[in-house]
């Protein structure tokens, strides 16, 4: 059996553990392109930013100068309507993985104080209200991708594709499913056995436990790093 705070989930050989490593696999991945995404707006708007304002700013340093040179903004084509497609990748594809480590937000007030086969029950009833939303958003998201795709949906401004960017959703979506549907498993194992290893699902960690996750995420984990901490 293995343990890990930061991915806040148990692991053995099972088959349910095979199935829920190979989705984080998945999930990582999708949350790297997320970040990735993140990564690139943040250098596209720079650069964008500098070809309106750059300009300008050189323009009238060169006027206080008396330099005769005027130049003109270069604003990156589309900016807007890129912008708007790309925040679909980076505001859907992570949200499987965070389901996976319970980084979602929910009231544990109340579950908190719940033990054994009825904490389970619980936390399985939320799993199954979440997978039946998901199917029906699910629906209606892959609905939307293909009016997009057949019509041949664009932008207002620079009429660009919008069917790439629908797509990201449903596939989202779809890896959710998976996850919810294996947390369900998961759930539905200790509900027979509460004594069982939590496979698949998240655990809930004490204050102490959380403080110590988010002292690891700040610092690092090595062990001089930790002495540091104690002293």
């Amino acid at each position: 059996m293995v343990g890990n705070l930061a991915e806040n989930t148990l692991s053995d050989d099972s088959v349910l553990s095979k199935l829920d490593q190979g989705l984080t696999k998945i999930e990582d991945a999708f949350s790297f392109l997320a970040a990735a995404v993140i990564l690139g707006l943040m250098l596209f708007g720079t650069l964008n930013a500098l070809g309106r304002k750059g300009p300008k700013v050189l323009t009238s340093l060169f006027e206080y100068f008396s330099i005769p040179i005027t130049l003109h903004s270069v604003p990156i084509w589309g900016y807007t309507d890129l912008v708007q497609l790309f925040m679909v990748a980076f505001s859907f594809l992570a949200i499987a993985a965070m389901q996976r480590v319970g980084g979602h937000i929910r009231m544990e007030l109340f579950v908190r104080r719940m033990r054994g086969r009825t904490l389970w029950i619980f936390e399985f009833l939320g799993v199954l209200a979440a997978f039946f939303i998901m199917c029906v958003l699910l629906y209606y998201s892959s609905t939307a991708f293909l009016r997009a795709f057949e019509l041949g949906d664009s932008t207002i401004a620079e009429e660009i594709a919008t069917w790439p960017s629908k797509l990201w959703v449903p596939v989202a979506f779809l890896v959710l499913v998976a996850r919810l549907i294996l947390q369900s498993w998961g759930y539905a194992r200790l509900i027979l056995n509460p004594n069982a290893a939590p496979i698949a699902v998240p655990l809930m960690h004490s204050e102490v436990e959380i403080a110590d996750k988010e002292i690891q995420d700040a610092f690092g984990d090595t062990q001089d790093e930790r002495q540091v901490l104690k002293e």
